[in-house]
């Protein structure tokens, strides 16, 4: 019985470090520019890094003092924990599937069309209701003000593969309305502004410049898929390490209890 115990409260470590990664992934989420300007997809990841880490200290204490009864617990609610961050990556993987970005013949980075995006993101991120609390906040960062510092020449800027779609979308206008670049935030005398609705809503004064435009709204779904997409990496190499620690604390609870009722019914007692 203390041998099986002693393998849980090592089980049980494991699983708390892996905890770890997952808050952190979680933090990481909520700390990008995109994702603090959407609260609804801050901080489900962190909250079920804290829940794993909490009851993995349970059953840590449980399985080295010998407390069966808040080993069964600690059994129960990993079960149901890791349950709910198998569903989050499931929908997480479902939603941002679709991408909706293409290329631009003679650009390094890419532009986004709101239409190539899940049903789900465009009707619960970026709907009217959202976008306007989403669109004051984007303002407020410094998503587009750092770029005039990145890049003087418009080679320079057309050439680069590190512009973010975020920055993509809202930062300047689409390519096809035919702006002149001044800096990577001051566009002047289109040549095409019926190409896209978007040519329209471009104003080169700093606190609107694309925040009103579609590409904008598919902007930050491209950033938030990016990032949900690397996050998603981490949290299933995480999720495979907890089921197999679970099933191997599962088979030694067991074998204990069985070792358990084999000696009381050895010594009489049953």
């Amino acid at each position: 019985m203390a041998l099986a115990n002693n393998l849980t409260a090592i089980l049980n470590l494991l699983a708390l470090l892996c905890s770890i990664p997952i808050t952190a992934s979680g933090i990481w989420l909520a700390s990008k520019p995109d994702n603090e300007c959407v609260n609804l997809l801050r901080w489900p990841v962190v909250v079920l890094g804290v829940l794993i880490l909490v009851v993995s200290a349970c059953g840590f204490i449980g399985a080295y003092q010998y407390k069966e009864t808040l080993l069964a617990v600690y059994l129960c609610c990993m079960a149901i924990l890791i349950g709910l961050l198998l569903v989050v990556l499931i929908f997480a993987f479902v939603v941002t599937r679709p991408d909706g970005s293409y290329p631009i013949p003679g650009r390094g980075y890419k532009e986004y069309k709101l239409e190539g995006f899940s049903n789900w993101l465009r009707a619960n991120v970026v709907d009217s209701k959202n976008w306007r609390k989403i669109r004051a906040c984007l303002a407020d960062t410094n998503v587009c003000p750092k770029l005039t510092q990145e890049f003087i020449t418009a080679d320079q800027f057309f050439s680069s593969s590190s512009i973010t779609p975020l920055q993509s979308g809202c930062c300047k206008p689409p390519t096809a309305c035919g702006y002149n670049f001044v800096n990577p935030t001051l566009w002047l005398n289109p040549t095409n502004m019926a190409a896209d609705a978007d040519c329209y809503l471009w104003s080169n004064d700093q606190s609107q410049l694309c925040y009103n435009c579609n590409s904008c709204k598919a902007g930050l779904l491209g950033n938030l898929r990016k990032d949900w997409r690397k996050a998603n990496l981490i949290l299933i190499i995480t999720v495979v390490i907890l089921i197999w620690v679970y099933v191997i604390a599962c088979s030694a609870f067991r074998n204990a209890q069985t070792e358990d009722l084999f000696r009381k019914y050895k010594q009489g007692w049953v």
